[in-house]
């Protein structure tokens, strides 16, 4: 796990072609807006968020983000620990968040 500001990490999600963003947050925090293309999958379900993390392709990039930064750094612990290959952590996390935003 690589610890990212946001300027680090537009700058190389901007550049990275294998990159997948993944917010870790419940739908509740999601619903008030979240990083386009983000693929959700909430780390408070438990071995849920384990057995939909075991589907993804562990050769991709992981740029995870939560509210503030602590739930996806255990994510990114998790992921690491399971076998992924990259994974960055968003400093700040969505609260602190200025780049593009979006809301369903």
């Amino acid at each position: 796990m690589k610890e990212l500001t946001q300027e680090e990490w537009q700058e190389k999600l901007k550049n990275d072609s294998d990159a997948v963003i993944l917010d870790v947050r419940t739908e509740e925090e999601v619903a008030e807006g979240y990083i386009p293309n983000a693929k959700v999958i909430d780390i408070y379900k438990g071995q849920g968020f384990i057995n939909e993390v075991e589907k993804l392709d562990k050769s991709k990039h992981y740029y995870i983000y939560c509210r503030s930064g602590k739930r996806s750094s255990q994510a990114c612990t998790l992921l690491d620990q399971m076998g992924f290959s990259e994974t960055y952590n968003l400093l700040g996390g969505f609260m602190e968040w200025e780049g593009e935003k979006t809301t369903d």
